[in-house]
């Protein structure tokens, strides 16, 4: 009986390695799942869905935590108008707190001796889900083949093409993680101290370049509750309607350098157009 193995999965370049090393040169049954914080649309679900298939995983699952990671992180960031170094609203960092602790929730569920996620040995990432598992899941083997390669995302490129994966190979070379409160971009650019992202990197193109418009904003109780003029029924769903209007302009871009918990320099591109308008309101 082959061994079960619990993978972290966001469709992404990183996951898409874990899940067919994990399944091709360890031999195990992979069994993914993703978080998510509001970074993907029911459409976009069901392509990660069907891409988990092709890549040979037992079963599959989508949490939606949107209103949950509102509720029990987000809405405390808004409380406190939290920008790390005055820059950086805490757009991916909070977000990973809420996927690791229902990757763990599912560990147990499908009861797997295994879990894998697709963090580097550079930043935070690492840390928070090595910590969260190592808490709720004591005893669970956490697997980290990024890390412990030590792969570039070039290597892993050429692995998956020769194993005949298909998928986005271009926009592959970004690391983008996208959710409620923001989204991280990491590439070649953000490796070294000068590297600027090019037009192509950035998840929302700015088409609304010049232009203008007034927005008004209510807040009840120190949550938001209208947008000119609308109401919403849940905070969330006021926050994506700001950012689609925001992000066009390419408000809440920029790039953030700052201290790793393992001691290092990093350095991220990131967009919120919706956070920094809200914490400036």
């Amino acid at each position: 009986m082959m061994e079960k193995v619990v993978v972290g999965f966001s469709g992404g370049l990183d996951t898409t390695y874990c899940v067919k090393y994990l399944t091709l040169e360890k031999g195990l049954e992979v069994h993914s799942v993703i978080v998510n914080t509001g970074g993907f649309s029911e459409e976009e679900l069901k392509k990660v869905e069907a891409h988990a298939y092709a890549l040979g995983v037992k079963t599959h699952t989508t949490v939606d935590a949107v209103k949950g990671y509102y509720d029990s992180i987000i809405k405390y960031l808004i409380y406190g108008n939290i920008l790390k170094n005055n820059t950086y609203p805490l757009s991916v960092s909070a977000e990973r707190l809420s996927q690791a602790l229902h990757i763990a929730e599912h560990v147990k569920k499908v009861g797997a001796k295994l879990v894998a996620h697709g963090s580097t040995g550079a930043g935070n990432d690492q840390v928070r889900f090595d910590m969260i598992f190592n808490i709720m899941i004591p005893g669970v083997e956490i697997l980290t083949p990024i890390r412990d390669l030590q792969l570039s995302r070039e290597a892993e490129i050429e692995y998956l093409k020769a194993k005949g994966v298909e998928m986005n190979f271009e926009k592959a070379a970004y690391s983008i993680n996208k959710g409620l409160w923001g989204t991280s971009v990491g590439g070649k650019e953000t490796l070294n101290s000068k590297g600027i992202l090019p037009e192509s990197a950035w998840p929302t193109q700015m088409t609304k370049e010049g232009a203008s418009e007034e927005m008004v904003i209510g807040f009840a109780h120190g949550e938001i509750n209208k947008v000119n003029g609308q109401s919403f029924a849940h905070p969330t769903e006021a926050i994506q309607y700001i950012q689609s209007i925001a992000g066009a302009y390419g408000i809440g871009r920029d790039i953030h350098v700052g201290d790793t918990i393992i001691g290092i320099k990093g350095r991220v591109g990131f967009e919120a157009a919706a956070p920094m308008v809200i914490l400036k309101a």
